[in-house]
């Protein structure tokens, strides 16, 4: 198999070098070539036809959200994101990854240690960028109609990772305002969820906020998990309260999928669960207890995912009562929703 053959974008001399140097040191990747700014970037990508770009959040000239719109536009390829952990690299990625990013990394810091840890990531963050699919942004999905004032007595639990930023704003805008309550584990660090929170509930009909300690879970809300630090667990039931729990990584994640799932285990039949695009399991083995219990267990299709990692390893245990395409999603979710409680 040959390499991962990656450009890398960044305005700043010392940071390309160290991204070359991090991905050199992996022999699965070669790089082909470096640009400062996007112009260069676009010749670059025309002559070295690239399976991956690296690109830098804010540059110069056009800034890295305007050469990526460019791309996924004229020339869908994938694309992992070069960001910092500020307010501001927060909004910016968040929008790379609507416009069809395949992920991000933020930028080395820190300790040797440090360093070690962000060259890995990065390095396996590029070898999944090259087997995704590319994809040119969100599809505006149709909107769903009312499910009776949120009043079908379920709650709906999502779990997503790498694409599932994409495959959310696609998902969640087609959703009725009155909907069941909505629990969401998406990875992403601490600093990004809030954004990501409020950037969605610009876009829905439903509520959409950051999850609390103690909140109480209600009809047409969607609870985003904060990224990072905590668990996001159910506690109570259908009308109960979100419990956010520190504790030790679950599946390499905190907050875990797997976690979210298993404490909406006790709903039986009165939760539905659907799992999304993303890397590596997270989410399989509470997605199989869910379905075990009485619960309505959806996946997304392979052909629509970005990363078909997650629902593969759902599907290949038998959590997954039927796979979905992701313009299909909303309304499998809510036709699960309508039936009555107890029908499987």
């Amino acid at each position: 198999m040959r390499p991962v053959r990656t450009l890398i974008v960044d305005d700043s001399a010392s940071m390309r070098a160290t991204l070359k140097r991090m991905l050199s040191a992996d022999p699965e990747i070669e790089v082909v070539g470096m640009a400062p700014e996007p112009f260069s970037a676009r010749d670059m990508i025309k002559t070295l036809n690239p399976d991956v770009l690296t690109l830098d959040v804010e540059m110069p000239g056009m800034d890295g959200l305007s050469f990526l719109e460019r791309i996924m536009r004229l020339r869908p390829m994938p694309v992992v994101m070069c960001s910092t952990l500020t307010a501001r690299g927060a909004e910016v990625t968040i929008e790379a990854l609507r416009l069809g990013a395949v992920d991000y990394v933020t930028k080395p810091s820190g300790t040797p240690e440090d360093i070690e840890r962000d060259a890995t990531l990065l390095c396996e963050k590029v070898k999944t960028a090259a087997r995704s699919v590319a994809r040119a942004g969100p599809a505006r999905l149709p909107q769903q109609p009312s499910v009776a004032g949120g009043g079908t007595g379920k709650l709906i639990a999502i779990g997503s990772s790498t694409g599932g930023v994409e495959a959310l704003f696609s998902l969640l805008p087609a959703l009725p305002a009155d909907c069941p309550p909505v629990l969401i584990v998406q990875h992403m660090p601490a600093s990004f969820t809030r954004s990501f929170a409020q950037r969605l509930d610009a876009e829905c009909r439903v509520r959409v906020v950051e999850a609390t300690e103690g909140a109480t879970v209600q009809p047409g809300t969607v609870y985003i998990a904060p990224g990072g630090e905590t668990h996001m667990e159910l506690s109570g039931g259908v009308a109960g309260r979100i419990k956010l729990r520190p504790g030790d990584l679950v599946t390499g994640h905190r907050p875990s999928v797997d976690i979210l799932f298993r404490s909406v285990v006790p709903l039986g039949a009165a939760a539905v669960g659907a799992i999304l695009t993303g890397m590596g399991q997270d989410g399989a083995e509470g997605l199989l207890a869910m379905r075990r219990a009485g619960a309505r267990t959806l996946s997304q299709s392979r052909d629509t995912c970005v990363v078909w990692g997650m629902p593969r390893a759902a599907v290949e245990i038998g959590a997954v009562e039927k796979e979905v395409g992701l313009s299909a999603m909303p309304e499998a979710i809510l036709k699960a929703c309508r039936e009555k409680v107890g029908s499987v």
